[in-house]
């Protein structure tokens, strides 16, 4: 039988912390979304530049280590990883940068967020491709090639040249 009202639901807060096991810098698939869903809030004006130049900022900062964030209109995605040293670890980073993002360019951003740990290659290569064709699973442009708004540490864009070089996608062994 369920209860009459339900608790009101807790925040991550310190408590989201990985088991001992999870191997440090371990790397996590993650979404945030802004709070209001179809609005283009991300990919409009200078705002993936901002957000791009954050990304970096927290990079060379050490605070995070990311292998790609992806922008879409009202959400992201990420492969990331964090420190697990005091005040450095996951839920802290992230409530940071969207608090600094939040402030500098008006994201309102869902209060909690998406994570999961990456466990092998497979699982790596699955997200990876995830990410990477979410813009065209939206139908936002035809191969994921087109989609601007992606950042890697070394560039921003999906090509090192800009002239079609060949993209960072991981491979499976024998593709």
């Amino acid at each position: 039988m369920l209860p009459e009202s339900r608790p009101e639901r807790e925040s991550r807060g310190a408590g989201h912390v990985p088991p001992d096991w999870v191997a440090p810098h371990a790397t996590f698939f993650l979404t945030l979304n802004c709070q209001l869903r179809g609005k283009p809030q991300l990919t409009c004006g200078d705002i993936p530049g901002g957000l791009f130049q954050a990304v970096a900022f927290y990079h060379e900062q050490h605070r995070w280590w990311p292998e790609i964030f992806l922008l879409m209109p009202d959400h992201l995605h990420a492969l990331v990883s964090f420190s697990w040293e005091k005040n450095h670890g996951i839920n802290r980073v992230l409530a940071d940068w969207k608090r600094y993002t939040a402030r500098a360019f008006g994201i309102q951003w869902q209060r909690d967020f998406f994570d999961h740990r990456i466990r092998n290659d497979a699982d790596h290569q699955d997200k990876w491709s995830y990410v990477r064709e979410n813009p065209v699973r939206k139908g936002l442009v035809e191969t994921y090639d087109q989609w601007p708004h992606v950042w890697f540490p070394d560039r921003i864009g999906w090509r090192r040249d800009g002239s079609g070089g060949r993209d960072r996608s991981p491979q499976r062994s024998g593709e």
